[in-house]
């Protein structure tokens, strides 16, 4: 089973590991999370994500999953990386983190797979109905149906 780390701008990576626990009703194992407060020193950060990797990393390796690509948790994600090992994925949400705790299991290049197309799928215009939801973020495959969604 994967172990995961959580390294985004404060409050962010313990507030998704918050949210992972209320959604799967007490904390998944091997979920840690790193808050990078604004006058943070990257090396003793990047000393700390090392030791919270080892912690947490398993036969499958670990996913470190970050906020925003370039920024400075990114930037200490990246230097986690290690093929076969550790990968590292940027633009975390909710959605990307409950779906990579339930495939934590998979190998790692799926695990991957399967969390960035959670964090991808989860983000949508809502709509009023299912067809206008559909619509909104899909819009080729529904005109071809006749659908429109300016209505």
């Amino acid at each position: 089973m994967a172990g995961i780390l959580i390294i985004a701008h404060a409050p962010l990576a313990s507030a998704l590991r918050d949210c992972a626990a209320h959604v799967y009703c007490g904390q998944p194992p091997r979920v840690e999370a790193i808050d990078v407060v604004p006058d943070a020193d990257p090396a003793v950060v990047l000393a700390e994500a090392r030791r919270r990797l080892a912690a947490v990393s398993e036969a499958n390796g670990a996913l470190v999953l970050t906020d925003i690509f370039g920024a400075t948790p990114a930037n200490i994600a990246a230097r986690l990386a290690d093929p076969g090992k550790v990968k590292v994925l940027a633009g975390v949400n909710l959605p990307m983190l409950v779906r990579a705790i339930c495939y934590r299991t998979e190998v790692l290049d799926q695990l991957a797979t399967k969390a960035l197309a959670g964090g991808a799928q989860g983000v949508l215009q809502v709509g009023n109905t299912t067809v206008q939801n559909q619509t909104a973020n899909h819009p080729d495959k529904y005109a071809a149906e006749g659908h429109n969604h300016h209505q």
